[in-house]
């Protein structure tokens, strides 16, 4: 049963109310506004409310992710809510949830994907400039092979832009173009970098809205925000990061996309140096036929997400292509470059 609650207008007339919890900041309430305006304009009878919170990766900005030690560092306080039936549903960035979700707990909705590349913000002395023109002190992307002095930046958007503008320790930094464009900042993006030149977070540029999986109406009503593309390219990407075990505190790279309905998954562990690294890239057919499209599992999740309005067997295969190229890189050596990375950090 879910736990929403509902209200009596001045005629009478009873509203139901949704209650969604999101994180405080800028960028999280500008993402779960657009959701909340997306299911206003389906459910137009349905009062929503918003309660924003605060999250422990929000209150710890002085520790790179990998040490605080938490696996749900910006979901932890919303999934309490949601347990507690204070919330209705949650909206998240989808790289913040872990492949494992709690018990009880689904991936309701995937929404179209934006841009999930990132992106270079230039100090305003280096307008005009591309990456390859920096000086080679210049702060770099941890996911890429650099040439550069990588330091880890904590702290919101807002912020992260406010130490590049009034300081002069860093040349540029590196930011999801997801976040930049949300926040209408996409002036102060200097380049896009291109899936050859750095891969990206796994779910990067999507957001997702985690629900109670017992509240079969609360998940039906959001389902109909899935994109079927962006689900099949999460769910390969997190089957990747799963079968891997990594996180937060490895880099773990992916870029997916699909063409005449072959999904395509390039996959990439690094050290936390860069000098050594195992990338390589597998293919799927994600193709369904009339009589399989009728073959939905609607009972069952995959790497967090009930996608009932995606083919089972497409996601199935989305799936496999996930674990398949992991196998391949662990194959590789993979464990062993992620084992001296996790290493590494404790040590810091």
């Amino acid at each position: 049963m879910s736990g929403d609650t509902s209200s009596q207008d001045g005629n009478g007339k009873v509203t139901r109310v949704i209650r969604i919890g999101t994180r405080k900041s800028q960028l999280a309430r500008i993402q779960t506004d657009s959701v909340a305006e997306q299911l206003k304009g389906l459910y137009p009878d349905v009062r929503l409310e918003i309660i924003g919170m605060t999250t422990t990766g929000d209150k710890i900005l002085d520790t790179a992710l990998s040490k605080i030690g938490e696996k749900s560092l910006f979901t932890k306080e919303l999934e309490t809510a949601l347990e507690r039936n204070e919330v209705d549903l949650v909206v998240h960035s989808l790289k913040d949830l872990p492949t494992a979700l709690p018990p009880g707990f689904t991936i309701g909705a995937v929404l179209k994907r934006e841009n999930p590349h990132d992106a270079v913000v230039l100090h305003p002395r280096n307008l005009g400039k591309s990456l390859n023109s920096l000086p080679d002190k210049s702060e770099n992307m941890q996911r890429c092979l650099s040439l550069f002095s990588l330091v880890s930046q904590r702290g919101n958007l807002n912020t992260r832009l406010k130490k590049l503008d009034e300081k002069d320790d860093f040349a540029a930094i590196i930011l999801a173009a997801a976040g930049l464009s949300r926040m209408g900042w996409e002036s102060r993006v200097g380049q896009i970098l291109d899936p050859e030149d750095c891969l990206y977070a796994v779910g990067q540029g999507a957001l997702a809205i985690e629900v109670r999986a017992r509240d079969k109406d609360i998940v039906e009503m959001v389902s109909v925000l899935h994109d079927p593309e962006t689900v099949l390219r999460c769910i390969a990407e997190r089957a990747f990061l799963r079968q891997l075990e990594g996180g937060c505190s490895v880099p773990v790279a992916v870029h997916t996309e699909v063409k005449e309905c072959q999904l395509y998954l390039t996959g990439a562990v690094f050290s936390l140096d860069g000098s050594n690294s195992l990338k390589d890239t597998m293919q799927t057919s994600v193709a369904s036929d009339s009589e399989g499209e009728e073959q939905v599992d609607e009972r069952s999740q995959r790497v967090g997400v009930t996608a009932n309005n995606v083919p089972g067997p497409a996601q199935d295969a989305a799936e496999k292509l996930g674990l398949d190229m992991a196998n391949l890189l662990l194959s590789k050596g993979a464990k062993e470059i992620l084992t001296v990375a996790r290493q590494l950090n404790d040590a810091r």
